[in-house]
């Protein structure tokens, strides 16, 4: 199938207006069709030996929000504690998630045992299955944006915390919490870009050819 110019149009600019949402979710409810699509979207994402190893939890429930959120706040705390005195102050007053915000949470996962200890494509780097549900998370991140739904990587978090509120199995590895929902806008550049945080950086710094 070839791809024409309005439709190669559409993907970079998708890809151009994804953002990092946090804090301009809407409570209106995501409707199951469009919750399907873009499962669908990251369903199709690739994997290495074909081994798909992502399984998705969702989210709608109050009391598991506050769950997730708690463990947000844990490590919140301990990540502030990490900068230095200025930097902190800047860290403590950014919003970093809308977990109870938005009317969605999509937990992504990897089942590292899936298809057996043999796998191909992960025999000289193991890691390769983990790297495969993280391909899902963007499928899934800009199925949404094309959706016009927000979503938000909720990072902060521990690991044992997202297994403990979502009744996660141990050998399952959490790969991303995710917020998703309408949101009242998208921001124009990256919150952080725009806070100030860091700048992006130049490509052209970043292209190496046959050597680093």
């Amino acid at each position: 199938m070839i791809i024409n110019e309005q439709e190669r149009d559409a993907v970079y600019k998708t890809i151009f207006n994804r953002r990092d949402v946090r804090g301009e979710f809407l409570p209106d409810p995501v409707p199951d069709d469009v919750i399907r699509r873009i499962l669908v979207a990251a369903h199709h994402a690739p994997s290495v030996g074909f081994m798909q190893p992502w399984d998705f939890v969702l989210v709608s429930d109050v009391e598991v929000k506050r769950r997730v959120k708690a463990g947000f706040e844990e490590a919140h705390r301990e990540a502030a504690g990490l900068f230095d005195d200025e930097r902190r102050a800047v860290y403590q007053q950014l919003k970093l998630e809308g977990i109870t915000e938005a009317p969605l949470g999509i937990c992504i996962t990897c089942d590292r045992a899936r298809t057996g200890p043999v796998v191909i494509g992960r025999t000289a780097n193991p890691e390769m299955d983990l790297y495969s549900s993280v391909c899902a998370v963007q499928n899934l991140w800009l199925a949404a944006r094309a959706e016009n739904l927000g979503v938000g990587w909720v990072s902060i978090i521990h690991h044992d915390r997202l297994r403990e509120a979502l009744g996660i199995p141990q050998h399952i590895v959490p790969i991303a919490y995710l917020c998703v929902g309408y949101v009242s806008r998208f921001h124009e550049r990256p919150e952080l870009e725009k806070a100030g945080w860091l700048p992006r950086m130049e490509l052209a710094d970043l292209i190496h050819r046959n050597q680093w």
